[in-house]
């Protein structure tokens, strides 16, 4: 048995990939998309029809409705090829709009629920910010399941969980990224590789405080730079893998341990967070503030990316 196999034993394994054509080789459960896994796809030979047909048939429709019509129809590709749900973000623009980050979700689940997809196979993907996590505490609460993203620091976690978010996704790989940068040449690989890496560090922690205080929000680690962050937070709830990484996980076949339960270690105590204590506790943890700064910003550049694309294929 491969280790891709021995992991979906105790995890749910989603791929990360806005290419649809490539899913089915791994058999994951779920599946994730973003603005740059769209860009990404959008620009294969393979999937250049697909963009072309979709905008041909919204050609009158506002920019921002286009995008979503094309968003939208790659998770009904992607779902045609998992039995469970697909991730679709809400425009990283809006991620300090409340409001407006409510209006977006809610129309790209009508356009799911128009395709005759019910809301249990859709996650709307918000970054988590204050007013992305407000905004998806609205939509729980009207039958709108979410997945909070970008996630760096512990208080975006407590919050999530706090506001009762169905799915977060924190981020691995690039607190990975930003630690190793911030070390240069003291960063010394192997005393920060497996348990030690502050990626996994910051999502075990996460699952763990979770399952002890029986928060239901599910976990799913996110953003991973090599199998080694995957083996050690096998057992997490979700864990979501870009093909390349399954690939490799696919080829291993040495044994598999899990790492992650909800054991008898000590009860991290509660804390929560009302919006000037999240403000500062996100302020306070430079790595979090940069790299949730950095992400948005990178999102919003990819979708500014596929608007251009979009105005070129009509």
């Amino acid at each position: 048995m491969n280790q891709l196999e021995q992991l979906k034993q105790f995890t749910t394994v989603v791929a990360d990939t806005g290419n649809f054509l490539q899913i089915a080789q791994f058999a994951p459960r779920d599946a994730t998309t973003n603005p740059s896994l769209i860009l990404k796809a959008v620009q294969q030979t393979e999937y250049a029809p697909l963009l072309s047909e979709t905008v041909a048939a919204h050609r009158d429709a506002s920019m921002a409705e286009q995008v979503d019509q094309v968003l939208v129809r790659f998770g009904l590709e992607i779902l045609k090829h998992i039995p469970g749900r697909v991730s679709t973000e809400v425009d990283a623009r809006l991620s300090f709009d409340r409001a407006a980050t409510v209006a977006r979700a809610r129309h790209l689940m009508g356009l799911y629920e128009a395709q005759g997809v019910g809301r249990d196979r859709v996650l709307i993907k918000i970054a988590s910010t204050w007013e992305g996590i407000q905004a998806a505490a609205e939509l729980e609460r009207d039958g709108i399941h979410c997945n909070l993203t970008l996630l760096f620091a512990f208080c975006q976690a407590v919050a999530c969980g706090a506001a009762g978010i169905t799915l977060i996704s924190p981020f691995v790989g690039r607190i990975y990224d930003w630690y190793k940068k911030s070390a240069g040449a003291a960063w010394v690989e192997a005393e920060h590789a497996g348990a030690n890496d502050p990626g996994v560090r910051s999502v075990a922690r996460i699952y763990r405080y979770f399952k002890q205080h029986g928060i239901d929000t599910e976990v799913m680690g996110a953003s991973f730079r090599n199998v080694g962050q995957i083996q050690a937070l096998a057992g997490c709830d979700l864990l979501t893998i870009a093909p390349e990484l399954l690939a490799q996980l696919q080829a291993l076949e040495q044994p598999l341990v899990r790492q992650l339960e909800a054991g008898p270690e000590a009860v991290e105590p509660a804390v929560h967070f009302d919006e000037a204590g999240f403000r500062y506790a996100l302020n306070e943890d430079a790595m979090a503030t940069e790299k949730l700064a950095e992400g948005i910003r990178l999102f919003a550049a990819d979708a500014v990316k596929l608007e251009r694309l979009i105005e070129g294929a009509r």
